[in-house]
């Protein structure tokens, strides 16, 4: 399943997954530094869809904050 996220990072609400008109909102604790904001979201989606993380795979936006993501559900 193939999803449109927006990502939060640094959010002191994170992690946390919500739904809004245009698709998820992902909130991550992890700064968007060195790629530790995608391994936030992959995480946080993993979980809130309860798969392993190795089942979540960013496919477009690693360097924005609107991505593509694929969940192998």
């Amino acid at each position: 399943m193939q999803l449109s996220v927006r990502v939060k990072p640094g959010s002191r609400k994170g992690p946390l997954v919500e739904e809004d008109a245009e698709g998820l909102v992902v909130f991550v604790r992890e700064r968007a530094v060195d790629g530790a904001a995608n391994d936030g979201v992959i995480a946080a989606l993993a979980a809130h869809f309860q798969v392993p993380p190795r089942d979540v795979e960013i496919l477009r936006g690693h360097a924005s904050r609107r991505k593509r993501v694929e969940v192998d559900l």
